[in-house]
């Protein structure tokens, strides 16, 4: 039995035309990032200085930062420019994603998903501050407390640029708990009382994830474990709100049907 040739072409167009709507979103996505990084390249000295200044400030007088490499002067900074570009510009390009992805979803869906994308952005963005201005003066002041005699800290710009994104990736992440947490339950995956019988776990999960992200030492991995968990914890009760409107307007429905 052979196709209908025209659900072949409307297949095939319909596939094109997707492609060509998600190429335009990705070109709008970096032109939108580009459009913030051009302006920031001009002040990439001064961003990497404020980036490094929970180090600088901790370290011992007449020490500081270095570069190994001969172009790492020039190149590290434009590289944190480009990133922090990214992180200004990540709520136009997550609504590039959610132009691309909306009109294939139902209207409740819209009306669920929307709050959780602006959440998971606006958690990201308190994930990083929180890592900038309560982890890293903490932890830099350790590591700079127990340095060995003798022994001058002196970090390289680009292992110290590397250090930080990865740090702001892993907090900004972990501050994602109760979007994740909601979605869970929204979705059916997982139910309330399951969640709430699994602390125990969740919260050896937390320090395992510390352990993994962060420095190998136990203050850098509580000051991520901890708030993990009681974001976690701040998920759950999402989650119950959620539900229980959920079950005020199933029974809602009957009454005014």
């Amino acid at each position: 039995m052979s196709e209908d040739p025209a659900s072949e072409t409307l297949a095939e167009g319909s596939l094109i035309s997707h492609l060509v709507e998600l190429r335009e979103r990705i070109i709008k996505a970096f032109g939108g990032v580009l459009l913030v990084f051009l302006p920031l390249a001009f002040f990439a000295r001064t961003i990497f200085t404020l980036v490094a200044q929970p180090l600088i400030e901790k370290l011992p007088e007449g020490a500081s930062m270095i570069a190994t490499a001969p172009a790492s002067p020039f190149l590290t900074p434009f590289k944190l420019s480009f990133f922090v570009a990214l992180f200004i510009a990540m709520p136009w390009v997550l609504y590039q994603v959610w132009a691309f992805v909306a009109p294939g979803l139902y209207r409740h869906e819209k009306r669920f998903a929307v709050p959780l994308l602006i959440s998971s952005i606006v958690l990201f963005y308190v994930g990083v501050a929180f890592a900038y201005f309560v982890v890293f003066p903490i932890m830099f002041g350790f590591f700079a407390s127990v340095a060995p005699e003798g022994v001058a800290m002196m970090t390289d710009i680009g292992a110290y640029l590397d250090f930080v994104l990865a740090l702001f990736l892993s907090f900004g992440l972990a501050f994602e708990v109760p979007v994740a947490t909601v979605l869970l339950v929204a979705t059916g995956i997982v139910e309330i009382e399951s969640l709430g019988k699994s602390r125990s776990y969740v919260l050896l999960g937390c320090f395992v994830i510390g352990m993994l992200l962060t420095p190998p030492d136990v203050l850098s991995q509580t000051l991520l474990a901890v708030p993990m968990y009681l974001l976690y914890e701040f998920g759950i009760v999402l989650a119950k709100v959620l539900m229980r409107e959920r079950k005020e307007q199933k029974e809602d429905k009957p009454a005014t049907s």
